[in-house]
């Protein structure tokens, strides 16, 4: 198993095109000056779309923000083969806004029988980016995710390997017995470090960490081959913003929120430098009904508000010049990808979040629903 290396920050030199420009607004002289950040156009590496009423109704919001997304395929049935994948890209194209040039990235949604042919025909396909291990009952519409790494999928990761086709992690166990708040500490003890040691050569991306324990991890590992994504709410919130004031479902997500005290680890290593972590939103729409009820679904819906959030994030850290690295750089780089050409404009401005959107079979609650935010992004 993999020794854990002890917590430490990376500095990187300013990024290329970072810039913060003060200007005086005639019309608002008596609010002073006005701060911009100009960054490259950021991209997603981690988006739930869904299909149906709500892909139409949530993927403006990605593609006003973002160039590219990677598109996880938990829908109902799973994106289990390259056809699924191509059919589900065209639907996600018809249903962007006239004129964007947004790019959804596909991925596959790995189960016990994926063969090691259809990771070659994803490869060819040139629409796949990527295949998305759950552990059956980990979260939504992961009941038919997999049951026995080492023992079922050893061939098809093996056909990663050769294909260079990265792996995406939602690392939780599901074994009843270990707690909620230890199921990514488990998982990487028992899963994810071994695997890393059995496929050295294997691009991982571990999922939405939440814990020191996987900032940890991701840092002892080789820097070209395994990295992880960041979400803004577990940037900003810890556990105890699941209860404040009573009960609050659009704070609940899986992995589920942790300790204060993994926040901080986790801010510390995103606004390090370090290029193992990028962004990736892990923003996941459910109907307003499907949150606030007696079994609520787990999920943030943060699109909307994401790149306001990073930007706070950055700000509060003291740490705006690595901001465009995290959002614009780091993801393209691990995947092999160019970066976007296009370029985005941060704007301190003062915003409200919507309480909700409503789409024809119901309403959706953006994460911060109602709040003030003070960073609003224009395209330029």
């Amino acid at each position: 198993m993999l020794a854990y290396s002890a917590y430490r920050a990376f500095e990187t030199p300013r990024p290329v095109g970072y810039s913060i420009t003060i200007s005086r607004n005639p019309k608002r002289t008596r609010r002073g000056a006005r701060m911009e950040l100009a960054i490259t156009k950021p991209d997603d590496w981690h988006l739930h779309l869904r299909d149906g009423d709500i892909l139409q109704a949530v993927v403006s919001h990605s593609a006003r923000h973002f160039g590219r997304a990677i598109v996880m395929p938990n829908l109902k049935p799973p994106v289990t083969t390259t056809a699924r994948a191509v059919a589900y890209k065209e639907a996600i194209l018809k249903a962007i806004p006239t004129g964007s040039e947004f790019n959804p990235l596909m991925t596959l949604y790995l189960t016990d029988e994926t063969s090691p042919e259809e990771i070659k025909i994803a490869r060819k396909s040139g629409v796949v980016y990527a295949v998305k291990l759950y552990p059956a009952g980990a979260t939504t519409n992961s009941q038919d995710g997999v049951t026995d790494v080492f023992g079922k999928c050893l061939p098809v990761l093996e056909e990663m390997v050769k294909q260079e086709m990265p792996l995406l992690v939602h690392g939780e166990v599901t074994d009843p017995d270990v707690d909620t708040f230890d199921r990514e500490k488990v998982f990487i003890e028992t899963i994810l470090a071994p695997l890393v040691q059995k496929f050295p050569q294997l691009k991982i991306v571990m999922e939405h960490i939440t814990t020191l324990d996987a900032v940890r991890f991701i840092e002892s590992c080789n820097k070209d081959t395994v990295a992880a994504t960041v979400t803004p709410q577990h940037l900003l919130l810890n556990r105890n913003s699941l209860f404040k004031g009573g009960l609050q479902p659009h704070n609940y997500c899986l992995p589920v929120l942790k300790r204060e005290i993994h926040r901080q680890a986790i801010v510390s290593a995103v606004t390090s430098g370090s290029r193992q972590y990028f962004l990736g939103t892990d923003s996941a729409p459910h109907e307003r009904r499907r949150k606030e009820c007696s079994c609520g679904c787990a999920g943030i819906y943060s699109a909307p508000v994401a790149l306001s959030l990073y930007a706070k994030v950055f700000e509060q850290a003291g740490a705006l010049d690595k901001l465009e690295a995290f959002t614009s750089f780091n993801g393209p780089d691990f995947y092999g990808l160019p970066r976007n050409t296009s370029r985005m404009v941060l704007r301190k401005s003062t915003w409200e979040v919507p309480k909700t959107y409503t789409y024809p079979s119901g309403e959706l609650v953006p994460m911060f629903a109602g709040e003030t935010l003070e960073w609003l992004p224009f395209d330029i």
